[in-house]
């Protein structure tokens, strides 16, 4: 679920690519590059960026590839293609975020910290943004800005974050309350306690909560 949650911030991006690229190209790797298959997006990915594109459409190709590396824990390969992506779309949001979390994610989460700030000064509401830095934060040991950021990212991203919260909580044996999606103290004691702790993390794994929040 935690791949699950950044793929989510690139919905609205694939369907506007989507509807473009189908313009460029015909091709089945169009549709590859943005569909829902990791190893269809990289090899879609691969074959329409040896075809000439705008440059949105290029940047945009780009940053799916990265995301189809990143969920795959390829952060090395994935960080070059969001480095490449935002030189074309230097205010490219979700990538920012999404390259921030691939450093997050590889153990550099100073390095994301940059990226993850001009993210929200360009989408301050979104919550996978205040996600990635409440991340980079609980584990720089900012426990009040991480606690902050998890309690905004449940304030902008509805019920469906809480609950995602509420189960990874439960799952590490700090939350025993409804998985309502409901924001209550229960719930805010638990986050209290996983912040203080570098190795916590709120959201749970990939398999995890999959009903909860389809």
């Amino acid at each position: 679920m935690r791949h699950i949650f950044r793929v989510l911030g690139l919905t609205m991006v694939i369907a506007t690519v989507t509807v473009g690229v189908s313009f460029a190209s015909t091709e089945d790797h169009s549709v590859d590059c943005f569909g829902q298959d990791n190893e269809r997006r990289i090899s879609g990915c691969t074959e329409l960026l040896q075809t000439p594109l705008p440059p949105g459409e290029r940047s945009q190709a780009l940053a799916m590839r990265a995301l189809a590396y990143s969920l795959k824990g390829l952060y090395d390969l994935a960080i070059p293609d969001y480095d490449a992506a935002i030189e074309i779309s230097p205010d490219f949001a979700i990538a920012l975020n999404n390259r921030a979390w691939a450093y997050f994610k590889s153990g550099k989460p100073v390095e994301g910290a940059a990226d993850v700030e001009r993210a929200l000064a360009l989408t301050p509401q979104s919550p996978h943004a205040l996600d990635t830095r409440a991340h980079i934060r609980q584990a720089s040991g900012d426990i009040e800005g991480a606690l902050r950021d998890y309690t905004q990212a449940m304030r902008y991203g509805g019920n469906r974050i809480v609950r995602l919260y509420q189960c990874g909580l439960q799952a590490a044996g700090l939350y025993d309350g409804f998985l309502d999606g409901i924001f209550s103290d229960k719930l805010r004691g638990a986050l209290e306690t996983c912040v203080r702790n570098t190795g916590c993390d709120p959201l749970p794994a990939d398999e995890e909560c999959r009903k909860l929040t389809s």
